[in-house]
């Protein structure tokens, strides 16, 4: 089986290698976080669920997964201004410990508004764990416990994160360049 490659209009930001290094020094934290204890991962779908995989294999922690889903970019390279709830929670997170996964903390839009959502669930603890930062893009002032890697304001794909669906599948993170969306 070959390996997928990268476009050659794409420039590699970080390497599958880089994000793999990164990802698992984030899961001995949330190990030494949560020592002992349960954790629910919520993933944001789509852009989350690669990270999310690699990051709960990293984590030595009993662990189970959700899904949430909210839409405020469609097929536009810039986010509405709006977030809108498409899929729910299938379990319940009262009295839990939550980790919110999201693959770019971007305006800060989604996760602040994920973050309200979720605490009017009760759960024991909630924790907010992103990839990528772009704090120079943020809108609300809101943070991740948890962050990969700091970004300038370039528009990402790979690893899990597209454009109008495509690209999720690039092995690495790669900088879209403006002629492409």
């Amino acid at each position: 089986m070959q390996a997928v490659q990268v476009k050659p209009e794409l420039k590699v930001l970080f390497t599958r290698a880089q994000i793999l290094a990164r990802v698992n020094e984030m899961g001995a934290q949330i190990t030494r976080d949560f020592a002992g204890q349960p954790i629910i991962f919520v993933g944001v779908l789509k852009g989350a669920t690669v990270f999310l995989s690699d990051l709960a294999r990293a984590v030595q922690l009993d662990a189970t997964f959700d899904f949430i889903a909210v839409s405020s970019y469609g097929k536009a390279a810039h986010s509405s201004g709006e977030v809108r709830l498409t899929k729910d929670l299938d379990q319940s997170v009262n009295d839990k410990n939550v980790i919110l996964v999201e693959d770019i903390l971007d305006t800060g839009l989604t996760l602040t508004y994920l973050r309200k959502l979720l605490v009017a669930h009760q759960p024991r603890a909630l924790k907010l764990a992103a990839l990528l930062d772009k704090p120079s893009r943020r809108v609300q002032p809101i943070t991740a416990d948890y962050t990969g890697f700091q970004i300038p304001d370039h528009f990402v794909v790979g690893y899990g994160m597209d454009h109008a669906e495509r690209y999720r599948n690039l092995p690495d993170i790669c900088v879209l360049p403006p002629e492409l969306f």
